[in-house]
């Protein structure tokens, strides 16, 4: 996938998460779809940095990827009961194939976490690649609205 989509995709996902978790009656799902945003929010931060919209700064680089692998180690425990809202892009692939989705999960984690060491602007764009490529396999696979 070519870097610019890449980056695009994680910067529409930061700007929809918003509007799409107005209404969420679910506790549960409210949390899930926090932690989602707060994953999208920290890659529009490489995102951004990738695309010249903010200076490379490793520091804010290092903890996006850090903050993003903290939350991507959280996912399997928000999603282990099979909660519902009419707001959910969930899909039910994930109860029904929870250990791939938990795969997926450990994926991002370890992807963000390899990422934790971005030196340079080369760095991120390999870390964002592969960050990228995780979010849009998982969501590919488990997630309603796909993206």
């Amino acid at each position: 996938m070519k870097k610019t989509t890449i980056i695009a995709a994680c910067i529409a996902m930061a700007a929809g998460a918003a509007l799409a978790h107005q209404g969420v009656k679910n506790a549960a799902v409210k949390a899930r779809m926090d932690n989602m945003t707060a994953i999208s929010r920290a890659t529009e931060v490489l995102g951004n940095m990738a695309k010249g919209k903010q200076p490379f700064e490793t520091g804010k680089a290092q903890a996006a990827a850090q903050e993003i692998a903290l939350l991507a180690g959280q996912i399997p425990v928000l999603f282990e009961a099979e909660e519902t809202d009419p707001k959910s892009e969930a899909s039910p692939a994930i109860w029904q194939d929870f250990s791939g989705f938990e795969t997926e999960a450990v994926k991002l984690a370890t992807a963000a976490q390899d990422a934790a060491n971005i030196a340079d602007e080369s760095d991120l764009r390999t870390a964002l690649r592969s960050i990228g490529a995780t979010c849009n396999a998982c969501h590919k696979a488990y997630r309603i609205s796909g993206d």
